[in-house]
């Protein structure tokens, strides 16, 4: 059985991580609208946090009607939107 070939997710060391945690966690606590570069995903998620789910791993962003729910490590950079 042939195997399709993903890129694997880039490595980042616990400092950007931990970097991206505080920023996450600033964001949620202030109710700021965020837009998450998101590795694998076309476009990037803007919303506000509403849940940092620890037992799961997964941030979740309200955008409007839906939440997303956002694998932390997969969140590659943390943006506030210029408009």
């Amino acid at each position: 059985m042939a195997r399709v070939k993903v890129s694997k997710r880039p490595t980042r060391d616990e400092f950007v991580l931990e970097e991206i945690g505080n920023q996450l966690t600033e964001a949620k606590r202030e109710s700021s609208e965020i837009l998450l570069t998101v590795w694998g995903w076309e476009e990037p998620v803007r919303g506000q946090i509403v849940e940092m789910d620890s037992r799961t791993g997964k941030v979740h962003v309200q955008r409007s009607e839906e939440t997303v729910k956002v694998p932390f490590m997969d969140i590659m950079r943390v943006d506030y939107p210029r408009d």
